[in-house]
């Protein structure tokens, strides 16, 4: 099958669009199709088009249904199509008609959708390889020795949206007894959290700012932590907590829908969004607390098939399969 793959982020960019659209093209070469990764629709003979973001892929959705109609449509919506709603984000409800599919990340997405368009929706979880088995296994035995540092990493680019820089104001309200230290690899979206963040790692003896790190660093750099922390205001389905998954990392986040929709309604390790106390709180118990932080471990290692990179490619192939019928 040829297929078209649209997605509004820019070649060579670190947005979440993009390299979700690349992971894809990837998988879906991996299943036996030809898949190119554009910005707009190019023309080009297609036999589908998967679009990401409703709003910013509406142009091409369009443009491809005007020229050649019988050509299938997926359509998968982001966390800033779906939240707070598809009504308040603009989402155009022809543009969502016009989809033979839609693709969401988590269930909880679900809700945001009105009835007759759930049933041609498909859940779809993002998948992550965790790292050699003997070099994960390192890293999960070396997490809380005695003594040493307790690690907490952060990949989030400097956005609004992410609240990067919440993790660091937690930093500061650690008893001088801690060993908790922030690690934080992203880049600069917004130029004032970049130098926010600049003056934050200078001053802050707890808070390392390493700029943005090529992916395989960033993922040796979450491997290699006591927990990963997630501060985001509002996400779609943030590929870093699969990962962490994968990987067998504690995680500690914001209760958002797409974190609940991945992590579940109870899981323990949620602080509220904006709360830099509560934070802290957190991690401090979590450092003393080897029974409290090993139950975070073990709901983290139950949820680890979601991320099975088999599950997503199982997934997408039922779902191109209804479309080839």
């Amino acid at each position: 099958m040829r297929i078209l793959l649209v997605t509004p982020a820019p070649p060579r960019t670190v947005h979440g669009n993009r390299v979700t659209a690349l992971r894809w093209a990837r998988l879906l070469r991996s299943l036996g199709h030809r898949v190119r990764v554009r910005q707009d629709d190019d023309g080009a003979p297609a036999d589908l088009l998967i679009a990401l973001h409703a709003r910013r892929s509406a142009a091409a959705i369009l443009r491809v249904r005007a020229k050649r109609p019988a050509i299938p449509v997926v359509l998968a919506l982001t966390g800033t199509d779906l939240y707070p709603s598809l009504a308040e984000t603009g989402v155009d409800p022809w543009i969502l008609a016009a989809a033979d599919r839609l693709v969401v990340l988590q269930p909880l997405a679900l809700d945001q959708l009105p009835d007759p368009l759930r049933a041609r929706t498909r859940v779809i979880y993002q998948s992550a390889c965790p790292p050699a088995t003997q070099g994960l296994e390192q890293c999960q035995s070396a997490r809380l020795p005695a003594g040493r540092q307790f690690t907490v990493a952060l990949l989030a680019h400097l956005r609004p949206v992410k609240d990067p820089l919440l993790p660091a104001r937690a930093m500061r309200l650690l008893p001088r007894s801690s060993s908790v230290r922030v690690t934080h690899a992203g880049a600069v979206i917004d130029p004032a959290l970049g130098e926010r963040a600049a003056i934050e790692s200078h001053t802050n003896p707890r808070y390392t700012w390493h700029g943005a790190l090529p992916p395989v660093r960033a993922r040796r750099l979450l491997a290699a932590s006591s927990a990963l922390v997630h501060p985001s205001r509002q996400e779609g389905g943030a590929n870093v907590v699969t990962e962490a998954l994968a990987m067998g990392v504690p995680v500690v986040a914001t209760p958002i829908t797409d974190t609940v929709g991945i992590l579940g309604p109870d899981y323990p390790g949620y602080f509220p969004v904006g709360d830099p106390a509560a934070l802290a709180d957190l991690l401090n118990d979590l450092e003393g607390d080897a029974d409290r932080y090993g139950e975070l471990r073990r709901r983290c290692a139950a949820l680890r098939t979601l991320t099975d990179p088999a599950r997503e490619r199982s997934s997408w192939q039922s779902l191109l399969g209804e479309l080839s019928r």
